[in-house]
C-alpha cells in the first residue's frame, strides 16, 4: 500500500507568489505593431504622457499598473456619402473620400483631447462641414461639369484648414461622384448637347469665312500679277518669245517646215507634215 503524502500547506503563499508574478509580468508587457505607436497613461503620475514621443515598434515593458493604448499611425481613409445642396438650393448627392494619418509625434495629445474615436469625433465631421460649404457656392451645371477638380481641391483646403490643430495629418479628399437629381441631369446634358451644336455651327462658320478670305487674297494676289504681266509686255518682247520658241520646236526630230516671217506681226509659222 502506498502512503499518503501531506500536502504542505507551506508552499500556498509560494504558489500565490508565482502565479501573482507571472500575472504581473503578463501586464507589464506590451507590443506596438508595425505601423503604430502606443501612448502611455500613468496612474500615480502624469496621466496621459504628452511631453515624451509615444512608444513605438516592437517589445516594452511598463509597471503594471499603468496602461498604453495603441493607435494606427499609417495612412487610413474614409468615405463619406452626403446629401448637400448646392447654390440654388437643389439636393445633391456626394461621395468623398479623405485620406489621413494622426500626427506620430502628437499622438498623446490627440489621445487625451479627442480620444479614440477622433475619427468619428473630428475627421466626419470636419470633412462634411467643408464639402457643404464648398458645394453651396456652386450651381449644379459646375458641379456635373467643368468645376469637379476645383470643388475637390476647395475641400481638402477647407477640411485641412478645419483640422490644422486637431493632431491630424490631412493627405488628400477625393471626390468619388456627384449624382443629381435625374431631371436636372437630363437637362444638363440637353444644354450640354445644345451648346455643344452652337460650337460647332460657329466653328464651320468661321472655317468657311477664313476660306473664303484666302480665297479672295488668292484672287486678287492672281490678278495683281496678271496686270503687272500685261502692262511689262510688249511687241519686242512677244517676238523674241515667239522665236525663242521656235527654234526649241525646229530642234524637234518630227518632220516639219518653218516659215519664217509669215505668221501675224511677223512671228514664224510652223507647218508640220501632217
Amino acid at each position: 500500500m502506498i502512503p499518503k503524502r501531506e500536502f504542505n500547506f507551506k508552499s500556498i503563499p509560494l504558489i500565490i507568489g508565482a502565479v501573482f508574478l507571472i500575472i504581473m509580468l503578463f501586464k507589464s508587457t506590451v507590443t506596438v505593431p508595425s505601423g503604430h505607436a502606443g501612448v502611455l497613461y500613468k496612474t500615480f503620475d502624469e496621466g496621459v504622457v504628452i511631453n515624451k514621443p509615444p512608444l513605438g515598434e516592437g517589445f516594452h515593458v511598463v509597471a503594471p499598473w499603468n496602461r498604453v493604448t495603441i493607435y494606427e499611425t499609417r495612412q487610413q481613409e474614409i468615405s463619406e456619402s452626403m446629401q448637400v445642396l448646392s447654390s440654388n438650393g437643389l439636393e445633391i448627392k456626394l461621395d468623398a473620400t479623405a485620406w489621413f494619418h494622426p500626427e506620430y509625434k502628437n499622438t498623446g495629445k490627440l489621445h487625451q483631447e479627442k480620444g479614440e474615436d477622433y475619427i468619428g469625433r473630428v475627421i466626419k465631421p470636419a470633412l462634411r462641414s467643408a464639402t457643404r460649404s464648398v458645394v453651396g457656392r456652386y450651381t449644379p451645371e459646375q458641379l456635373y461639369s467643368s468645376k469637379r477638380d476645383v470643388i475637390q481641391d476647395e475641400i481638402f483646403s477647407e477640411t485641412k484648414k478645419i483640422l490644422s490643430n486637431q493632431f491630424i495629418q490631412l493627405n488628400e479628399v477625393l471626390v468619388r461622384d456627384v449624382t443629381l437629381p435625374q431631371t436636372i441631369k437630363q437637362a444638363i446634358e440637353a444644354k450640354l448637347k445644345q451648346e455643344q451644336a452652337t460650337l460647332e455651327y460657329e466653328f464651320r462658320l468661321e472655317t468657311a469665312k477664313k476660306e473664303a478670305e484666302r480665297q479672295r487674297i488668292e484672287a486678287e494676289g492672281k490678278a495683281k500679277a496678271n496686270s503687272i504681266l500685261s502692262a511689262s509686255l510688249t511687241d519686242k518682247i512677244l517676238q523674241e518669245k515667239g522665236i525663242e520658241a521656235t527654234l526649241e520646236l525646229s530642234k524637234s526630230q518630227n518632220a516639219k517646215v518653218v516659215v519664217v516671217g509669215s505668221g501675224k506681226d511677223g512671228l514664224p509659222i510652223i507647218l508640220g507634215n501632217q
